[in-house]
């Protein structure tokens, strides 16, 4: 492994999470969009394909919230306010994530046109923050990661880094 190899690698890794769960939250939203238009997934499989999304998008924060942070913190101490942020976004985002579920368990197996409204709000309003919290994390913190040198990342990959469950 080449120093530039060390020095990329944990951002990097970081941005390909990040795009993985972009992709994901496309194929929901496509989910959504087919459902509505009564040509989509039944139900059940809907709800299990936000499940997966939102399991994914959780364990990343959450791995994010108990690994990533704290090691960044410890690295870079004038950064502890972004992370500050970057929890409270993780709090904002699980909240939206909830409502988002509590939303695709009430629906019935034909579209229903007034649940409609609501479910692409609260979509739109999951992604939009989704979105920018990603594109903020990744320009404050991806320099740092490529930066950082910790061995038990490279040795046992953290959840935040990891693209599958």
């Amino acid at each position: 492994m080449t120093s530039w190899d060390r020095v990329a690698a944990f951002g990097n890794q970081l941005l390909e999470v990040h795009i993985w769960l972009r992709e994901m939250l496309d194929d929901l939203t496509d989910g959504i969009d087919d459902y509505f238009a009564g040509r989509g997934l039944p139900p059940t499989d809907l709800r299990a394909h936000c499940l997966a999304f939102c399991s994914a998008l959780t364990r990343h924060h959450t791995g994010e919230d108990r690994t990533a942070f704290p090691a960044i913190a410890a690295e870079v101490p004038e950064l502890r306010q972004v992370l500050s942020e970057l929890k409270t976004d993780h709090n904002q985002i699980e909240w939206l994530l909830g409502n988002l579920r509590k939303l695709l368990d009430g629906l019935p197996e034909q579209p229903d046109p007034a649940a409609e409204p609501k479910v692409r709000a609260e979509l739109v309003a999951l992604s939009a923050v989704i979105q920018t919290h990603f594109i903020y994390e990744e320009k404050k913190l991806i320099a740092v990661l490529n930066d950082m040198n910790v061995p038990e990342w490279r040795a046992n990959p953290p959840a935040f880094l990891q693209l599958e469950e």
